[in-house]
């Protein structure tokens, strides 16, 4: 994708676009029955993930209303939101890149289209981390967290995080030729591993605040009880590291290794789509599946009281309120 170099400048050879059609027809290893087996895998990956984008791009959706219109908004939920409106966009162009090959449009899918992909992706990944970090630190220094955070921090840094990766976008977008028929191999390649390097970042940020969340909770001094939003936050990093990062791994890395050592990607990169594809689609689905679970039962509520308990951050009580059904007190005095 963004290794793929798009120009129509006399001097450099012009390469396949988002290397997604590359890997459709490069590689010819054809069967008994005569079809190619890159098209094959690459025509059952789109179908795939079209049915997978489109339930997630209902998920987002419904998550993106219940947020912004329907709940009133904490410091977690404004990351929540952030998170699915950028999966929400993400999905929209997956889809519509699974109709351009599925209906084999002649003209080549748009090349803005990859700049914004790159945008939502790197901005996706930016506010997961942020969510793992800010939870970390307000169960490891809960004071501090509870008397010096600003009050506006969620919004700030969404807006910062949408920024910085806009830019990024931006910049390696005009490099590549995505944005301009000018462009440079040398920078483009530059920039994807200038990208390649703030993902790493990122993983080991995500991937290390998360362990300590996770030891503090179960290994820590101090007894700290599990609620919905650990949950929550646990499973939506678990299913990124396992769904969503491929997707930039090899987006932004071994499509330029495949590049100059001529190693054929032939079918991971369709593997890839479907598992980012994936990825968004698990994120709504998470959060009502943990609003919805409560001792091994799922219980019929809305979806907003499900979104709403998915995000809770303190134990559940509804076992008082079920006392309080049976003629015991349902509430506790202040002290």
């Amino acid at each position: 994708m963004e290794g793929s170099i798009i120009t129509e400048s006399p001097q450099i050879e012009e390469l396949n676009i988002l290397d997604w059609e590359m890997s459709i027809t490069a590689v010819k290893e054809s069967n008994h029955t005569g079809i190619s087996f890159c098209a094959v895998l690459s025509h059952t990956m789109n179908f795939l993930s079209l049915i997978i984008g489109l339930v997630g791009l209902v998920g987002n959706a419904t998550v993106l209303w219940i947020l912004g219109f329907q709940m009133r908004r904490n410091a977690f939920s404004v990351y929540i939101l952030n998170l699915a409106g950028a999966d929400f966009v993400f999905t929209c162009f997956q889809i519509g890149y699974c109709f351009h090959n599925i209906l084999e449009i002649p003209i080549k899918f748009p090349p803005f289209a990859i700049v914004v992909l790159n945008f939502v992706y790197l901005c996706g990944l930016n506010i997961l981390s942020a969510i793992s970090i800010e939870r970390c630190l307000s169960v490891m220094w809960p004071i501090w967290y509870r008397c010096q955070r600003p009050r506006h921090t969620s919004a700030v840094i969404c807006t910062l995080l949408w920024v910085l990766s806009l830019v990024l976008s931006l910049v390696e977008g005009k490099e590549c030729g995505f944005l301009s028929y000018i462009s440079s191999p040398s920078w483009c390649k530059t920039f994807d591993l200038i990208t390649t390097a703030w993902l790493i970042v990122l993983f080991v940020v995500l991937l290390g605040s998360s362990l300590a969340l996770v030891i503090t909770i179960f290994c820590g001094l101090h007894k700290i009880p599990v609620t919905r939003l650990y949950v929550t936050i646990v499973f939506t990093v678990l299913v990124f590291l396992l769904f969503g990062l491929p997707y930039g791994i090899y987006w932004f890395l071994l499509v330029w290794i495949g590049k100059f050592y001529y190693v054929s990607h032939c079918g991971f990169g369709p593997v890839t789509i479907f598992l980012s594809c994936v990825n968004s689609c698990a994120n709504p689905i998470i959060y009502f599946l943990v609003g919805s679970i409560r001792r091994h039962q799922f219980r019929q509520k809305t979806l907003k009281l499900l979104l709403q308990r998915a995000m809770q951050d303190t134990p559940d009580e509804e076992e008082c309120g079920e006392m309080g059904s049976s003629g015991r007190s349902t509430e506790l005095k202040p002290v």
